[in-house]
């Protein structure tokens, strides 16, 4: 299955994020606290529609053999944690805003980060990971790093993550249509980075349709 095309108007939806990313970082570069082996982001809870799933899947597996075992041993921990986290968030019943809480302070460690605190795919990472840094706009809701300089109370513009995962979605839709599939509404689920780099594309469809 080629999905080319796809994969572009991806790309479009990646350079808008660093435009926004840019834009910000000059205009308000004290307040951006984003350097070399800061690995905040890395351990932020957060999934990937199976757009960008697919596109991550296709750069990590150019990566050297020995960067892809360790990053798939790592994800293999992660794995365990998120099953973990899911039996907890279980016990809060039908308490989204206590199970929004505990995600948010959940801290689990995304496989691409090596031990020398840098992303092994930093090029090719996720929209989520490129925009972390600056205000976002997260289910009609204003959120920045807590790290960074963004103070309660003042404006500031803000990226609409909101917006950028409509189109994630939608790119989603496709390439399920385009892979023959009917169960389309089922694009909307998100998987995580250990699953991403570990499983067979083929087989990741399947697990996406559930």
């Amino acid at each position: 299955m080629n999905f080319t095309h796809l994969f572009q108007r991806y790309e479009l939806l990646v350079a808008k994020a660093d435009q926004a990313f840019h834009k910000m970082q000059k205009e308000y570069g004290a307040h951006i606290k984003c350097k070399l082996h800061c690995s905040d982001c890395c351990h932020a809870i957060f999934g990937l529609f199976l757009i960008e799933a697919a596109h991550l899947q296709q750069h990590f597996n150019q990566l050297a053999r020995k960067e892809r075992q360790a990053a798939v041993l790592r994800g293999e921990k992660s794995e365990k944690e998120y099953g973990e986290l899911e039996k907890r968030l279980k016990t809060y019943g039908n308490d989204p805003q206590m199970a929004s809480y505990s995600i948010g302070r959940e801290r689990i460690r995304c496989p691409l980060l090596s031990d020398h605190q840098e992303c092994t795919l930093y090029i090719h990472r996720p929209i989520t990971c490129r925009v972390y840094g600056i205000p976002l706009v997260i289910q009609g809701k204003a959120h920045a790093c807590g790290n960074a300089g963004f103070k309660d109370g003042e404006s500031y513009p803000s990226f609409n993550l909101d917006e950028v995962q409509r189109e994630l979605y939608l790119l989603s839709r496709e390439l399920l249509v385009r892979a023959g599939r009917k169960d389309l509404e089922r694009a909307s689920l998100l998987i995580t980075v250990s699953k991403a780099i570990k499983t067979p594309f083929k087989v990741l469809i399947n697990e996406a349709l559930g």
